[in-house]
C-alpha cells in the first residue's frame, strides 16, 4: 500500500453492528433460498441470488434491534 498512497487501510472491528445486520441478512439468504436450491455453477448461484433479492425487495422487512443500548452495554459489561 505504501507504493499506492491512494489506498487507504481502514480497521473495521468483526462486533461492529452493521456487519452483524449484514450477516445476519446473509444467514437468511443461505436458509431460506441457497440451501433449498441447487446450483450447478457460480452463475446459477448469482442468478439465483438476485432472484431471492428481487422476490425479497418486493415485500421488504427491516431488522429490527430487539435490545436497547443499555441492555448491551450491560451485557457487555457482564462479561469483563
Amino acid at each position: 500500500f505504501a507504493s499506492h498512497p491512494r489506498y487507504h487501510i481502514h480497521f473495521t472491528p468483526t462486533s461492529a453492528s452493521w456487519l452483524n445486520l449484514v450477516e445476519r441478512f446473509f444467514a437468511l439468504i443461505s436458509q431460506r433460498w441457497i440451501k433449498r436450491n441447487s446450483h450447478r455453477s457460480t452463475r446459477e448461484l448469482e442468478a439465483s441470488i438476485r432472484e431471492y433479492l428481487a422476490v425479497y425487495n418486493n415485500d421488504p422487512k427491516p431488522f429490527v434491534w430487539q435490545k436497547t443500548a443499555d441492555q448491551i452495554i450491560e451485557s457487555i459489561a457482564r462479561l469483563s
